[in-house]
Formats: structure tokens, C-alpha cells, sequence
């Protein structure tokens, strides 16, 4: 189970393992907003309620990284279409491409790397787009930061926690997919 943390003005951080949800609130530093009524922390001396969603009590300081690069968050990036055709695709169905294929000194990163459904990655084959005579959707870019970032952790068919939605709705971070399951 995962513990959903807000910042002190309630902007959705990230999910945390409920273990880090405990220690932090056991330092002083988050409040409980919301807790699973299915589920319980028992010791030999206390029961209590899982926290489902904790808030930071004051300001954190972030490091400004940036977005780290992962088969996630290209999928993300790419607003899981794939890059040539445009078809929507599942992360199932997706496979990653090097525009510039790595025989021909391509490097794995985010401006080599996009999101392509098999048909189209096959066709490619070890070319550039230009040698295969396709069309990029999208120049592949390092982002910043990803939007709805946060719904990125969760495996695909996975449901989020009903208590977490009130907060992810605010920023934008809830959509349609999220209530299946």
C-alpha cells in the first residue's frame, strides 16, 4: 500500500510506501488527512489506521532535478502514441525506438529515444526516419517536468486509492482511465 503525500499547500507530491508515511509522522513532519478504513498498522502496544493521504506541516525545500529518464516517463513524454503513425498505444503494446539507431551511433537518451508501436518500429528497422522515409510526430526533447507525473507510478490497470482522488482532482492529475478497473 502506498501513502499519497501533498505539500503543505496541498499540491500532490508523490505516493510513498506507507512504512515512510509512518516514520514521517512519527517525526512530526506530516499530518494524516485521510486513512484506509480497510486497513491497520497493529505493534504489540497500538493499532491505528493506515494513513491513505498525509500533508507536509510546513514548506520543503526540493532540489530542482530534472525528469529522470526512464521507459515510464518517455511513455509519458510521448503521451503514449506512437511517435510515426500517431496510433494511441498501451504500455503493453509499446516499444521504444532510437530515431538515430544505435549501429549507426545513436545514443540512449531522451532526445534519441520515442515511443512506436511494433508495426512502425519494424518498419523503421535500423534507419533514421529519414532513411525509412517516415515522420516523426514529435522532436524527442529531455522535458522539465512531466504533467500528471504523479499517475506515471502506478502500473497500468492498477485503480487508485478513492480517498486520494478530492486531491489529485485539484491539479489535474485525475483522468477518466483512473476510475477503471
Amino acid at each position: 500500500m502506498e501513502t499519497l503525500v501533498l505539500s503543505s499547500t496541498f499540491e500532490p507530491v508523490r505516493p510513498i510506501a506507507w512504512q515512510r508515511a509512518i516514520s514521517l509522522l512519527w517525526l512530526g513532519k506530516v499530518e494524516v488527512l485521510e486513512v484506509y478504513e480497510d486497513k491497520h498498522i497493529r505493534s504489540v502496544s497500538l493499532t491505528m489506521p493506515m494513513p491513505s493521504v498525509v500533508r507536509f506541516l510546513s514548506g520543503v525545500r526540493w532540489r530542482a532535478r530534472g525528469v529522470r529518464f526512464s521507459r515510464e516517463n518517455v511513455f509519458a513524454r510521448d503521451g503514449g502514441r506512437c511517435q510515426y503513425c500517431g496510433r494511441k498505444l498501451s504500455r503493453a503494446e509499446a516499444t521504444y525506438d532510437h530515431v538515430v539507431p544505435r549501429s549507426q551511433g545513436g545514443r540512449t537518451n531522451w532526445t534519441n529515444i520515442v515511443i512506436a508501436c511494433l508495426a512502425c518500429n519494424q518498419r523503421k528497422g535500423g534507419r533514421t526516419p529519414a532513411q525509412a522515409n517516415m515522420r516523426l510526430g514529435t522532436i524527442p526533447v529531455a522535458p522539465r517536468a512531466l504533467a500528471g507525473n504523479l499517475r506515471l507510478t502506478f502500473a497500468e490497470g492498477k485503480v487508485l486509492p478513492l480517498t486520494w482522488r478530492q486531491y489529485l482532482l485539484d491539479f489535474g492529475y485525475w483522468h477518466a482511465s483512473l476510475d477503471e478497473g
